[in-house]
């Protein structure tokens, strides 16, 4: 799917097929797709360049043009990239024939934009999200980010010369919902005893689809094929780890250059992630909200406003508090970014919430996404192990003294 998807982007540059730019957070892919353009992700390529161990080499090239250290390792790995014509390890990375910024909860992703705009001669369409700040979506809000996508129809109209068909997109939101559903089904499996799924190591690969192929059958489908997977693996007793002994609710962006490392560092002591934030960075979906086909536009705007990183942090710690007890969590691991402020920013103050104001065991590790230089894995084992350690000594002191429990 992966591999098709990079074949696409490729064939639609030597088609000359537009193609747009878009962040992952409250993105606009109904839209952009109904009237024909292909659609790269730079965060999602990046992160595959992580994996394969080649973002290192673009970091670079992006430093020796002058960005420093603490810039994001997505904006480096992006702009040294282009620098290099294109090629990664999956495929050629087709300039963009229009950039859209969806600002959802992160202020680098305007400089990124403006710095593509400005090195590649690309268009650019900024589309403005406020913070949500309340549980429930201002109608002001609403109807200031409405507007916006009508001048965003309006310049698509323009460019293509093609009309806006609103069926068209009601028809793409349509399976855009039925995904959306089936990968909330997915998600809260992690709510079983033990979990079938490992809802943040396995889960940033299963969502891949809801964030770069929403509104297509390729994406329903999909999560029709995982969500059988994981009903098979309850009936065979077949689980991310062999015998779950910890279960987490994980915050932060994975470490994609020793993805497997630290993923190898949780199964050690049996622990598994039941949820996560990270893979809600495209949309709250296990919250309740889906696209609606009778309110369009409406509902993309809501969508928008409610990504992940788009949260104030009251609104996030009552979520990670509300998974702790759904899912029924014995502690919780944030993973902070050295050059991601918007996620990270607020973390240290998450930590000691967590343990002081719910007694919740928690732990916070740092390292960064894109670049392996900052990533010490004994440095980050030896911390994990300690507090695996200690939760183990916590249980069998709550198991020596009745009447005692085990936060």
């Amino acid at each position: 799917m992966v591999d098709r998807y990079y074949a696409e982007l490729d064939q639609a540059e030597k088609e000359k097929r537009p193609v747009a730019y878009m962040l992952v957070g409250g993105n606009l892919t109904e839209i952009v797709r109904s009237f024909g353009y292909e659609v790269v992700f730079p965060e999602i390529v990046a992160l595959n360049c992580a994996i394969k161990h080649k973002s290192l080499d673009y970091i670079l090239q992006a430093e020796a043009q002058g960005y420093g250290l603490d810039v994001c390792g997505y904006v480096k790995n992006d702009l040294g990239l282009q620098a290099l014509g294109g090629n990664t390890p999956f495929g050629h990375i087709p300039k963009p024939d229009l950039l859209v910024c969806s600002f959802s909860g992160c202020y680098v992703y305007i400089k990124w934009w403006e710095a593509l705009a400005e090195t590649l001669n690309a268009p650019l369409f900024n589309f403005d999200v406020p913070y949500q700040r309340t549980e429930k979506p201002l109608k002001e809000d609403i109807e200031y980010m409405v507007a916006q996508l009508w001048d965003f129809i309006h310049l698509l109209e323009k460019r293509t010369g093609r009309s806006f068909d609103m069926a068209e997109l009601k028809r793409v939101l349509e399976r855009s919902r039925r995904a959306e559903e089936l990968w909330v089904k997915y998600l809260e499996a992690g709510k079983h005893r033990p979990s079938p799924i490992e809802a943040y190591f396995e889960a940033v690969f299963y969502m891949f689809p809801i964030n770069v192929l929403r509104g297509t059958d390729q994406a329903v489908r999909f999560y029709e094929t995982v969500n059988a997977e994981v009903e098979t693996r309850v009936k065979e007793g077949t689980y991310p780890v062999p015998e779950e002994k910890v279960r987490l609710v994980v915050e932060g962006v994975p470490p994609y250059t020793n993805y497997r490392t630290f993923w190898d560092f949780f199964r050690k002591w049996g622990a598994v992630s039941v949820a996560a934030t990270y893979p809600k960075v495209g949309g709250l979906f296990d919250m309740g909200f889906y696209h609606d086909p009778s309110r369009p536009l409406e509902s993309i705007a809501e969508y928008s406003l409610g990504a992940y990183v788009n949260q104030n942090w009251p609104l996030r710690r009552q979520l990670i508090r509300q998974y702790i007890k759904d899912y029924q969590a014995d502690a919780v691991v944030i993973h902070g970014i050295k050059s991601c402020r918007s996620f990270t920013a607020g973390q240290g103050d998450l930590r000691d919430w967590l343990i002081h104001e719910t007694g919740t065991p928690t732990l916070y590790l740092e390292s960064d996404h894109e670049d392996p230089r900052y990533f010490a894995p004994a440095q980050i084992k030896n911390r994990m192990d300690a507090f695996f350690e200690s939760l183990d000594q916590r249980r069998s002191s709550a198991a020596a003294t009745p009447g005692r429990s085990t936060p």
